[in-house]
């Protein structure tokens, strides 16, 4: 995607900005109360890298309107291509810390993992983003500019939530990101081609199901209390146990899928024992499980389970009734698969990103 370069905008960015906010910018600059939707649609769906293309506005309007903002695109500072097509960009972050999201095709779907944070405060004990340390939360505008500057992003299909930082840990701007993606000034996408992911934070998590129709995905990774604060230090603040009897109010038999996220490490959580009190604790739940290779991370001194442990687990939680499936590895090769998402620590000295 070409997006040229005009002055590294020190100005406000109208990027991320949802309706309710581009109406007090229409305000601001003189201008009529309908043109917070005209700003919408050439950010969103005409997707304009500078405001003299909002040419449905007057020049004058346009100029107050420069005076203040700009439109806020940024460039992915680079792309890495894996064998098997997954594509992984680096974005400016916050903190002296970039971020990661991830492209991955698959037949005829291109599905996107956006990073919420540069860093993460959640500290599990398998995750390389959590590992370096908590930089900063993202602006709404810095998460959507992911779905919008990356080369696949007039032909995605899919976005989750999954990429660096805990989404419920900055759940002002996801909600916004959220709202801009599925309104219908916005980029009117369905909310069931979206998937947020969580580790737990229980409040934020009710308001994310109350408040939007996206599909929700439950890292659990360890059904012993515990085990799991062992390795997600939220468990003692947040514990599974508390966190899906609040999944269990909601309905999740149609229109939205509950998933749940389990890694699987050799000889800690992949035995039958294992599998037996999962299945027990989703007894009843609408769910799916999805089973996750590990990719070993540095500093972490787990391995992941074999192939045989992972089936036969697939195959006991079947046997209860409980919905399981492995999940396919996507670009290892280009440290883009899950758990392996780092940013880099800054930026070389006179590289900068450029934004418009």
């Amino acid at each position: 995607m070409d997006i040229p370069a005009d002055d590294n905008c020190s100005r406000k960015p109208l990027i991320g900005l949802t309706l309710e906010h581009l109406r007090r910018v229409a305000d601001e600059c003189g201008l009529p109360g309908f043109a917070a939707k005209q700003i919408a649609r050439w950010l969103y769906v005409k997707r304009v890298v500078s405001i003299d293309e909002m040419t449905d506005i007057s020049l004058a309007g346009r100029e107050r309107m420069a005076a203040l903002y700009c439109v806020g695109r940024m460039k992915p500072k680079s792309r890495v291509l894996s064998v098997d097509g997954t594509a992984k960009y680096l974005f400016r972050g916050v903190g002296n810390r970039d971020v990661e999201s991830v492209m991955i095709p698959d037949a005829d779907r291109a599905t996107l993992c956006v990073s919420s944070q540069a860093g993460c405060r959640m500290n599990c004990y398998f995750c390389m983003t959590g590992r370096q340390g908590f930089h900063g939360n993202l602006s709404a505008g810095q998460i959507i500019n992911q779905v919008l500057s990356v080369d696949e992003s007039e032909r995605l299909t899919n976005i989750v939530f999954m990429g660096m930082g805990e989404p419920m840990d900055n759940l002002d701007a996801v909600m916004d990101a959220l709202e801009i993606l599925t309104a219908p000034w916005g980029m009117a996408w369905s909310p069931k081609r979206i998937t947020v992911s969580s580790i737990g934070k229980l409040k934020e998590l009710r308001r994310l199901i109350e408040q939007t129709r996206v599909h929700v995905a439950l890292s659990v990774h360890s059904p012993f209390s515990e085990s799991r604060a062992g390795l997600m230090p939220v468990e003692r603040a947040y514990p599974l146990r508390d966190v899906l009897a609040m999944l269990r109010e909601f309905d999740w038999s149609h229109q939205r899928r509950l998933s749940v996220e389990y890694i699987m490490w050799r000889n800690v959580n992949d035995d039958r024992r294992h599998a037996d009190a999962l299945a027990r604790l989703l007894k009843g739940m609408h769910c799916r499980v999805n089973l996750i290779r590990f990719h070993a991370i540095p500093g972490a001194d787990l391995r992941t389970a074999t192939d045989r442990d992972m089936v036969a687990f697939r195959d006991r939680l079947n046997e209860f009734g409980v919905t399981a499936t492995i999940r396919a590895s996507r670009g290892e090769d280009i440290m883009a698969a899950c758990g392996m998402l780092a940013g880099r620590e800054r930026g070389k000295p006179g590289e900068e990103t450029e934004s418009l």
